[in-house]
């Protein structure tokens, strides 16, 4: 901690502080009353712009001055060492940073004196110090430390507050890298740990709420430099790295201006939070960008400040690989026999790691910016880039201008680099991790750190793009092929996965600019395929899979997939079977690439369905549509095979069958119509209503089947009841008999998103269900279930949208709105109260918005042309969902 900035007499008068201690009846009031006053103080001068470096040393100066004077009228005992430990150790308190501290005592303490360090730290927590504490001796430090290499950091950051010096020094002397972990030990462990850390974060400093602390680039990255170059340099800053010639000065500024950067956003979510808080939460962005000047009354200045938060985060996680780089050659490989295997003029492999051989390579031959990553790709024996060279390549980015980009022999490197067989996703995040994505493809740039406010999309559009790809990479791989059996057998066969890499790579592009980004980007993936003189045919290929890169997921979630027509139009706009295999490989690397929570089974198995479906219709030809009385013929043979002998009486299913109508077959399943069939032959009046439940599907969720004597109100309880057991629906079948039945099917995930499981819990669900369809006439409880603190921040306008549905006889409503708890079933009670009948939904959920999609008709099974039952629908909707969701 600089001296200089220390002594403020405004934040804390030691003689002041002094007398008024000597003469208070409460000396915790004295001691209270100075910390509440401290804290006030130095939010204030972090309100009014002081540095925060300041503002973090001189709370722990502060800290520092309580703690003497408590310990010194508390403990009289020279014997005892009081050190701070840790952050606090280093002099860097935030306002909601733990105080770490360690007393020290010799072998063999008194009661009397264990009696007064418990006094002393009650007394400590009494004062409203979130303290953390430990006591040991000097031998406990020793074997503490050797076993625990948190413990040996934390001592190694110890500073003397009060007390034996002499204890403190052995302490010192007795934990040292002479003693205990040596310098080579110590940097294999926090690098070990520090890769342990980054990958519970996603290994991205791209989550759309970052812990600012733990996630890569983060404040923990700052802190490992430092206790390494500690521990082998003996450094005492960051800045004696400059000295040691393993930083520049430029290098170290940067990483400075990170650490403050960090330490300010930091110091704001303490104040805001009231409490400590390292994760930058949707809660408090708004307000913390507020605190460093972005004032909006949209989403825009939260986006702009997030934008600089990643920027940062970036280029302090590209230097802590620079530097964890250097600290490998110097401590771990230092006495290893240097291993040089030349690849060409420009570069060479020396162990194991690409460097250049001349420091003008970049500058005399800039291709050699991407000629790198190429050799990457094509030697499986290099692990890295040589440190020395990722400064050279961070050095030469602005030789990537326009001259740059249209040289032919760059445009035909960075094509060499998609179509290469290995390490495509991962070259392309070293490329934007060092700064040459973003410089040779200007678009992308432009999208870098650019974050979507709302809790669809978890990371940035950046980062995002390189998930797809990623993820197009994963499906051709032997270990994921259980995982994406479909798309690990469609990839095979596309001609050019080139192709497909460069619509994964142009697909969100054109986000943030306005307008349709779809449109957008289509242009940009044009003129970008023409430059680099991919053919023709090629070119329009890319152009059209970034057009219609939404069509098939929204097909699959927003339209009922077992219309003929749908199928007919989506398959026309398709056009063939090529165009079909690249736009569901893109679609499904999309959706993993948007959200790793958005894919299971259920969406797989529905976009798997549209894919089968349309390919029926291409294989036959567009000319020649599928005929749905074929269709009605093929799927009755096919439930009747699996009927088998158990049901011997034809004339009980013909029975059945005749009362169900067209719809019933076009909407299920050969397996459903089997299993519902034997159900239904089986049952009894008394025994209604018919509950049925399938753990497993082919449409990779579970499935409640409910049959009984149709009633207006059963699908609204329906929903109600399975919201009230924890189940999402993701999709409703309604059918009603010509003789006055009801055929329901719900397609649901438990709130985990699994399926079903347990003969314990489906006699749950049974028995809920019947309790409640047994009783029409007794309302139901409503559903109570804890809304997401997150849906708070992002409430939708409730929205109710209504269009004819000629050719099937009915009307689709879409209703809009923010995510929440009981959703389904409030729709379904205003659908009630306005007197129509339910004969589908298919239920989609876009983060915290809800996109819900009701085929409905009158009592009469007719289109809906009433505009007053249009309005009661509206109104009840809207009023029964109100657009802030904390608001119901």
């Amino acid at each position: 901690m600089p001296e200089t900035v220390l002594q403020d007499r405004e934040l804390f008068d030691g003689d002041t502080f002094d007398r008024s201690l000597a003469g208070a009846k409460s000396p915790l009031k004295v001691y209270k009353e100075t910390l509440a006053a401290g804290n006030r103080y130095l939010a204030e001068q972090f309100d009014m712009g002081m540095p925060v470096d300041e503002l973090v040393f001189k709370r722990a100066w502060f800290i520092d001055q309580l703690l003497q004077r408590a310990w010194n009228n508390s403990i009289d005992d020279a014997s005892l060492a009081l050190v701070a430990v840790g952050g606090y150790g280093r002099g860097e308190l935030l306002p909601g940073s733990d105080i770490d501290l360690m007393i020290l005592h010799k072998p063999r303490i008194r009661r009397e004196k264990t009696q007064k360090i418990q006094a002393f730290l009650t007394l400590l927590w009494d004062i409203g110090l979130e303290v953390g504490h430990s006591v040991r001796t000097v031998k406990d430090c020793y074997q503490e430390g050797k076993a625990d290499i948190t413990v040996a950091t934390n001592l190694m950051e110890a500073r003397l507050l009060a007390g034996d010096r002499d204890l403190f020094d052995a302490m010192r002397k007795a934990t040292g890298p002479n003693k205990i972990w040596p310098p080579r030990k110590f940097f294999e462990a926090k690098w070990s740990e520090q890769q342990q850390r980054h990958k519970r974060h996603g290994d991205t400093e791209h989550n759309l709420e970052p812990n600012i602390k733990e996630s890569p680039g983060g404040l923990r990255d700052i802190q490992m430099i430092g206790w390494v170059a500690k521990r082998h340099f003996n450094a005492a800053d960051l800045e004696d790295l400059v000295r040691h010639e393993f930083l520049t000065k430029d290098e170290y500024s940067v990483l400075h201006r990170g650490m403050l950067f960090l330490w300010r956003v930091r110091f704001a979510l303490h104040l805001i939070a009231g409490r400590r808080e390292d994760r930058l939460l949707f809660d408090h962005q708004k307000q913390v960008a507020e605190k460093f000047g972005y004032f909006a009354e949209d989403n825009s200045g939260v986006e702009q400040f997030m934008k600089m938060y990643y920027h940062t985060v970036r280029e302090l996680n590209q230097l802590n690989e620079l530097l964890l780089q250097l600290f490998q050659e110097a401590i771990i490989h230092s006495r290893r026999r240097e291993k040089i295997k030349p690849l060409n003029k420009r570069f060479q492999i020396r162990n194991n790691f690409i460097e250049a051989r001349r420091k003008d390579v970049f500058t005399r031959q800039p291709f050699a910016l991407l000629e790198m990553f190429l050799l990457i790709q094509q030697n499986p024996a290099i692990q890295g880039v040589r440190a020395s060279t990722i400064r050279q390549v961070r050095q030469s980015i602005h030789l990537i201008d326009e001259t740059f980009r249209n040289d032919i022999r760059n445009r035909s490197l960075f094509l060499e680099i998609i179509r290469q067989p290995r390490h495509v996703g991962h070259e392309l995040r070293r490329m934007h991790r060092y700064g040459i994505l973003g410089a040779y493809l200007p678009a992308y740039g432009a999208i870098e750190g650019l974050m979507q406010f709302d809790l669809f999309h978890v990371y940035t559009v950046d980062e995002h793009i390189l998930f797809v790809v990623r993820h197009m990479r994963l499906f051709g791989l032997e270990e994921y092929r259980d995982k994406y059996p479909l798309a690990h057998r469609i990839l095979q066969n596309i001609p050019k996965q080139e192709l497909l890499y460069l619509a994964g790579i142009f697909h969100d592009i054109a986000k943030g600019r306005g307008g349709d980004h779809s449109q957008l980007g289509k242009i940009e993936a044009l003129d970008f395929c023409r430059n680099h003189q991919l053919s023709e045919f090629d070119s329009r290929l890319v152009a059209w899979l970034v057009e219609h890169h939404l069509l098939m997921s929204m097909t699959a979630q927003r339209q009922d997939i077992s219309d003929l027509d749908v199928i007919n139009r989506f398959a026309a706009t398709v056009g063939d079977v090529m165009h079909l295999n690249y736009l569901y490989l893109l679609t499904v690397a999309d959706i993993n690439g948007t959200n790793p929570q958005l894919w299971n089974d259920w969406k797989d198995a529905l976009i798997a369905e549209l894919y089968q479906k349309t390919l029926q219709v291409l294989r036959r030809g567009l000319e020649n549509p599928i005929d749905k009385q074929e269709r009605l013929q093929e799927l009755k043979l096919q439930a009747l095979s699996l009927i088998g002998p158990k049901i011997e009486q034809s004339h009980d299913i013909e029975a059945i069958w005749s009362q169900l109508g067209e719809d019933y077959f076009i909407r299920h399943s050969p397996e459903e119509i089997a299993w519902h069939t034997r159900a239904i032959a089986k049952s009894s009046e008394a025994r209604l209503p018919l509950i049925l439940i399938r753990e497993t599907t082919g449409r990779g969720a579970s499935e409640v089947f409910v049959y009984m004597h149709d009633h207006e109100n059963i699908f609204s309880r329906c929903a109600k009841t399975l919201d009230q057991l924890r189940l999402n629906i993701l999709d409703a079948r309604i059918i009603t008999s010509m003789n006055g039945y009801t055929l329901d099917t719900f397609i649901v995930l438990e709130n985990n998103g699994k399926k079903i499981s347990g003969r314990e819990r489906k006699k749950e669900i049974k028995n809920a269900l019947h309790q409640n369809l047994s009783k029409l006439d007794k309302p139901l409880k409503s559903v109570t279930r804890v809304r997401s603190r997150r849906l708070k921040h992002f409430p939708v306008s409730t929205s109710v949208r209504f269009t004819r549905d000629e050719k099937n006889g009915r009307t689709i409503m879409e209703v809009s709105a923010t995510d929440r708890p009981g959703l389904l079933s409030a729709i379904g009670t205003a659908m009630e109260f306005c007197g129509v009948n339910v004969h589908g939904a298919k239920i989609a959920t876009y983060g915290e918005r809800a996109e819900d999609i009701f085929f409905i008709t009158d009592h009469r099974n007719k289109i809906i042309e009433d505009e007053i039952k249009f309005e009661c629908l509206r109104r009840s909707i809207t009023e029964s969902i109100p657009s802030r969701p904390d608001a119901a």
